[in-house]
């Protein structure tokens, strides 16, 4: 795959909404906006689309994005499952299609009113009545009260905390770094509203052992990413990020967040599997990483990420993140946007966005001297990842 892809494609434009928890607009108006921002930052008109790639949760169709930008024709379209483990995927689809030559621009997308609208968090009857195989699974959880993300996951952070001894005040440690991030991004809902440890320790609890700040916000709003050739990208304004990689994965005995049948509870494989492929694919290894974007819906899954990514060793996560480690400055600074407990909830997109910020050199918490990022989608699912390079 690394000779078909990696290095052929790049991400050349970025747009996004304002972030907010009642945008006042349709889904669709979010979409548009944000696709017509991400082809003006890469100096594109409509006219050079010829691709879109999105979620399958996301309620607006390509074709009806294409008719609201005034995008002319597609020749490639594709929708990505699992929620927020398609975020890097989608623009790994983006980059195989101007890999192959099927699409020259390609544009992902993700739009929603995930606050004003509808909210992923709740708990919903429907999905555990589906006559489908995801209300099968849903049924074994369901009974048990297990009918939200943040009570499947507190379930794997238990056991985690068991066998490892992580604490809460580990779990925390992520939440002050990512909202100190946020605190100088202005982009960011908490812009100005940093938190220390003992506020962390003493929010509410959500689903123990996660409180309210261990949990991503919910947020309306949309993101946008334009893909292109290498070649192409060195005719634009923007600095390209390179997709030096880009990988999905889905690991053994998966489930949608409630991968509870698995011989250890300690983990996330799929990550792993996402992790092998993103070092194999660009020739590259964590260490050659001088950020980190991680997905951040909750904070015990970032830990995990670190551990399944090789950036340190199976329980060594809440050594690795101590002293500032993670912050700017620090050996690997994380989400310095503010993440998606800080910035914003876009299923990870704008994660991807941060990333290409981190390239150009234009990110609020600049990472001087770097050259490499690692980027990964949304964990408890099938999921995806990427690295971008500068050159």
């Amino acid at each position: 795959m690394s000779s078909a892809l990696g290095g052929k494609a790049a991400i050349v434009g970025i747009g996004a909404t304002d972030f907010s928890k009642d945008s006042g607009r349709s889904e669709l108006r979010l979409a548009a906006e944000a696709v017509t921002a991400a082809l003006d930052d890469a100096g594109l008109s409509a006219a050079d689309v010829h691709g879109l790639t999105t979620f399958t949760m996301d309620t607006n169709t390509q074709a009806a994005v294409a008719r609201a930008v005034g995008i002319p024709n597609l020749t490639f379209f594709s929708n990505i499952p699992f929620g927020g483990g398609a975020a890097c995927a989608t623009v790994q689809q983006a980059a195989m299609a101007v890999a192959t030559g099927i699409a020259d621009v390609v544009v992902a997308y993700r739009g929603f009113n995930e606050r004003s609208g509808h909210r992923f968090g709740q708990f919903s009857t429907q999905l555990a009545t589906a006559p489908t195989s995801s209300g099968v699974d849903a049924a074994w959880g369901y009974p048990q009260g297990l009918g939200t993300p943040a009570a499947q996951v507190a379930m794997v952070a238990r056991r985690y905390m068991h066998v490892y001894g992580a604490t809460s005040a580990d779990f925390g440690r992520i939440a002050v770094a990512d909202r100190k991030h946020a605190a100088v991004n202005p982009a960011a809902h908490f812009y100005g509203k940093p938190i220390t440890l003992e506020e962390h320790q003493n929010s509410r609890w959500i689903a123990e052992p996660l409180h309210l700040l261990d949990c991503c916000q919910e947020t309306d709003g949309a993101v946008a990413i334009v893909v292109t050739s290498v070649e192409r990208a060195r005719d634009l304004p923007q600095r390209p990020a390179v997709i030096a990689a880009a990988a999905q994965g889905s690991g053994p005995d998966q489930y949608v967040m409630t991968s509870y049948y698995r011989d250890a509870m300690t983990g996330l494989p799929e990550m792993a599997l996402v992790g092998h492929q993103l070092w194999t694919q660009s020739g590259l290894r964590p260490d050659d990483m001088q950020a980190a974007i991680l997905y951040d819906h909750f904070t015990p899954f970032v830990l995990m990420q670190l551990e399944e990514l090789g950036f340190c060793g199976r329980g060594d996560a809440k050594h690795f993140i101590a002293d500032g480690a993670i912050e700017r400055g620090g050996r690997l600074p994380l989400n310095t946007h503010g993440g998606q407990l800080g910035e914003a909830y876009i299923h990870g997109m704008n994660g991807i966005s941060e990333a290409v910020r981190q390239i150009r050199g234009t990110s609020v918490n600049q990472v001087e001297g770097l050259e490499h990022i690692v980027v990964t989608a949304g964990t408890g699912v099938p999921t995806s990842g990427l690295v971008l390079s500068a050159n």
